[in-house]
């Protein structure tokens, strides 16, 4: 992690690794003799600093001491630095909560003093500390954040430097939701930005990132080439100034050096390498680094068919991460210990913790997660045409000014003489014929944004489709995996082998209708839906519905049809047949056991009215506004943990108005549901209908 920490205690970071250190032992005596509290707070935060890799419950000591000076005080910007260095120690001890808590303290404090450019920073390392922790949609709000406030701030070399750090933390953000292309580019811009700014640390944090998306690649020998690389470059800039921020990085290089080599089956140079990063995290108690070592050797060890070592190093690490609620840190240590157990042929044991694993990953990578990440995505580069088109703007506006002048000029040298005038016309058409290149350069213009935007609503269709196909249809597919792995070892013993059949059966139904939802949804999004109406009965078609359902749902609930036998439609009979359908397995989705479905139709001169009702659970206000938002789906888990993606009602609300109709919903929370439509009688047109 790449932090902004360059405020004036940032020089005495690090210092006194080799030998006595004289400055330390003065300040400590200064210390004794001074009164003055704005004195008191500096030299605690310089004791804080130069103790913090060497003593680091010491540094901790002068840390928390300089709070309480300044709070008590109430210096506002020693307030704000004093939160800053109490922030960068508890993220070096792997505190992160904590961290993430001084920070918010400091982004106030930075408020009050409408001070750009620390609003910015605790920002960025807000984003840091959430990356850390593997929060990685809050980490993307708050570093964009952070990018966007220091853009618009003064720009000063501060600012800028702030900036190209933020750019940095964003390219990791990237490289943990697997977009490593994407990574790649933001990180080859980041070093382009420092090598412009004189930045000599980011030249190890690029050499070290590389290095780690090297590893993800699964190409060792390129992997460690960027890690020695990152190495060299830290190790110098230590050497030229102790006081450095990039001996944090050092431990990190290791240990991914050591997975360098674990991979590689070197498993002796990995044990070293690990043992190395955890013995440096022992100076700065960095209770996360020893748990990520030592989650490190218990994965050499398992390769190394050493089970007791192993056990020991994995528990330990898990028991650290759900201390810290390190998410990611507890994905890999259920992940390990579900292949240890397995390969102690202790399969339920291993069950269990692959099932753990498969839980924190899915709520790691949620859907709503990725919804949220891509709606920050696509307004922090929305933001930046923004800021492209009011440059542009404000160059047209001083280039019509210039225009203007010119004219001016003109008219007054034509009165002058008519020498001038003969120059002037020429200037005149000149300008003229200017003005239609600028207008054919205006019409390509908007035309190049019109197939941007188009192409940026395919875009929007294609990652919201993979984005649920990523999360709902991995997770039946993973299950069943898992349990064919187990019954291909005999594991499951054949009185679990009901529930088993039971759990996939539910898992593959949900996945069945997903699919068709997904299929029509794309079609429609993508305008590649022909409507052909004809004639429908509507009884029958409902008939063939609650058949359908009856089949294969697990609820005893009664579904009645009310539909006249009469009531004829003129409809695209397959959309008007999916939105039945999405509405009946709506309603046994929020249907208690024992519940009672009632599909109805009411005639009227033009049109009929079909209503699907359950005395199922109902909903509030705030839940029926949401519910054919295409923005934002909604989705909630029903009566009997059923899952959705929200796309159902949607799709229903799309394929009404392409049918000439309407949609709404009737709810009383406890009592039920009645989910309404038209639908136009034979003769009457086809067509949208006013949203």
């Amino acid at each position: 992690m790449r932090v902004g920490f360059i405020l004036f205690f940032a020089t005495a970071v690090l210092t006194c690794l080799f030998g006595q250190d004289k400055i330390t032992d003065s300040l400590e005596k200064e210390l004794s003799g001074a009164h003055a509290d704005t004195v008191l707070i500096d030299l605690h935060l310089k004791l804080s600093g130069r103790w913090m890799l060497r003593d680091y419950n010491r540094a901790l000591q002068y840390g928390r001491k300089a709070v309480d000076l300044a709070d008590n005080a109430r210096h506002l910007k020693k307030q704000l630095m004093a939160h800053h260095n109490l922030g960068l120690l508890l993220n070096l001890s792997g505190d992160y909560t904590s961290a993430i808590e001084q920070e918010n303290q400091a982004l106030a404090l930075a408020l009050k003093l409408n001070d750009s450019t620390n609003l910015g920073l605790s920002y960025m390392n807000i984003g840091n500390y959430y990356h850390e922790m593997g929060v990685y949609d809050e980490a993307y709000f708050y570093l964009t954040r952070a990018y966007r406030l220091l853009q618009k701030g003064e720009r000063s070399h501060l600012d800028s430097l702030y900036m190209n750090i933020a750019l940095h933390n964003i390219a990791r953000v990237f490289k943990e939701l697997g977009q490593y292309q994407t990574c790649e580019q933001h990180l080859k811009l980041s070093r382009k930005v420092s090598l412009n700014l004189n930045d000599k640390e980011g030249e190890a944090y690029f050499f070290d990132e590389m290095g780690d998306l090297k590893l993800r690649l699964r190409q060792y020998d390129s992997a460690l080439y960027y890690l020695r690389k990152a190495k060299t470059e830290a190790e110098k800039l230590l050497q030229a100034n102790p006081a450095s921020t990039v001996a944090e990085l050092i431990p990190k290089i290791m240990a991914k050096e050591a997975r360098a080599y674990l991979y590689l089956k070197n498993y002796d140079s990995s044990l070293i390498y690990y043992d190395s990063a955890r013995l440096y995290h022992q100076r700065t108690n960095n209770r996360y680094g020893m748990a990520d070592a030592a989650l490190g050797q218990g994965m050499v060890f398992i390769e190394e068919r050493k089970p007791k070592e192993a056990i020991a190093h994995i528990t330990a690490a898990l028991t650290t991460a759900t201390q810290l609620n390190a998410r990611l840190l507890a994905i890999r240590s259920h992940e390990q210990l579900a292949r240890l157990h397995e390969q102690n042929r202790d399969f339920e044991k291993a069950l269990m913790h692959y099932r753990r694993y498969q839980q924190l990953r899915d709520s790691l990578f949620s859907l709503s997660m990725q919804q949220k990440l891509f709606r920050d995505q696509v307004r922090f580069e929305t933001e930046e045409k923004d800021d492209i088109i009011a440059s542009l703007t404000k160059l047209e506006q001083i280039r019509q000014s210039e225009l203007k002048k010119q004219e001016l000029i003109r008219n007054i040298l034509v009165v002058v003489v008519a020498l001038t005038i003969v120059l002037l016309f020429t200037v005149y058409r000149s300008g003229q014929r200017r003005r239609k290149i600028n207008m054919l350069l205006l019409q390509h213009q908007e035309e190049t944004e019109k197939r941007s935007q188009e192409l940026e609503q395919l875009n929007q269709v294609k990652d919201k489709f993979f984005s649920i196909i990523s999360h709902d249809l991995r997770s039946p597919i993973n299950a069943l995996a898992g349990i064919l792995d187990l019954m291909d070892k005999n594991a499951i013993r054949p009185e679990e082998m009901p529930q088993t059949i039971h759990e996939l059966r539910k898992r593959f139904t949900h996945t069945r209708n997903l699919l068709n939802n997904l299929l029509d949804w794309t079609l429609l999004q993508m305008d590649k839906l022909n409507l052909q109406p004809v004639a429908v009965n509507l009884h029958n078609l409902v008939k063939e519905n609650i058949d359908l359902m009856n089949s294969f749902h697990e609820k005893n609930i009664r579904i009645k049809n009310e539909v006249p036998a009469h009531a004829t439609a003129q409809a695209d009979a397959n959309t008007i047949n999916l939105v039945i359908r999405n509405l009946l397995t709506n309603s046994i989705k929020f249907t208690r056991e024992g519940g009672e479905i009632v599909i109805s139709a009411s005639e009227s001169p033009n049109e009929w009215t079909v209503s699907v009702t359950d005395n199922g659970i109902g909903m509030n206000e705030e839940v029926r506004s949401r519910l054919f938002d295409k923005v934002n789906p909604y989705s909630t888990r029903g009566t009997a943990n059923e899952k959705g993606t929200g796309l159902g009602l949607i799709l229903c609300k799309e394929f009404v108005g392409k049918n000439g109709g309407r949609i709404w919903v009737e709810s009383q929370e406890g009592k039920g549901s009645t989910f309404s439509f038209t639908i136009p009688k034979p003769g009457q047109k086809l067509g949208n209908t006013p949203k």
